[in-house]
């Protein structure tokens, strides 16, 4: 186990014993490297860094909310890597990017999805999300939950593309804000 690997598991286990401040040290540490992995990743098929800004506030979202099902026997980064890789995939099935345009060496994980939804976490998600501004809220729901385009999701909601985009942008950023705050207390 690398010494990376270790100060990780041990952030994560303390966050999971209710320290807060080793919650927001963890969640820091990983959005830095799942940054790095989402902008390489993007890169090689062309697409932007705010893009890959986006699917690390979804990753950091999503390593909160189902951080219960991590295995304290097992080392982290996979755990992460496993979550992130699912986040990529399902920014490339909603952005319509064709299969040819993924590296043989992913070409695996585009099969692979977690349909799983635990209750808990859809319950958190929901809480989180009523406190959000309605055109907000309806911005991450239909493009980021329900897997709309950004032009459906302006129709939905009523707003330009750009307001959808702001929108997501902004409420992810919000969200994670709330999830540190709740994790303080």
């Amino acid at each position: 186990m690398t010494t990376h690997e270790i100060e990780l598991k041990a952030l994560m286990l303390a966050s999971l014993d209710g320290d807060a401040a080793s919650h927001r040290a963890l969640l820091e540490r990983l959005s830095r490297r799942l940054r790095a992995y989402f902008k390489g990743k993007l890169a090689g098929i062309g697409r932007g860094i705010s893009e890959a800004e986006d699917l690390v506030q979804e990753a950091v979202l999503a390593i909160h909310l189902k951080r219960h099902t991590y295995d304290p026997t097992e080392p982290l980064t996979p755990w992460v890597h496993a979550i992130a890789r699912y986040k990529l995939i399902d920014f490339l099935r909603r952005s319509r990017t064709s299969f040819a345009e993924v590296s043989i060496e992913e070409a695996d994980t585009m099969m692979a999805h977690d349909d799983n939804v635990d209750a808990e976490s859809s319950y958190d998600l929901r809480r989180l999300m009523q406190r959000l501004p309605e055109k907000m809220r309806c911005s991450i729901e239909a493009v980021k939950l329900d897997g709309q385009s950004i032009a459906e999701a302006a129709g939905r909601c009523g707003i330009s593309e750009s307001g959808v985009k702001v929108n997501i942008h902004r409420g992810l950023k919000t969200l994670a804000a709330l999830i540190a705050r709740e994790t303080q207390t």
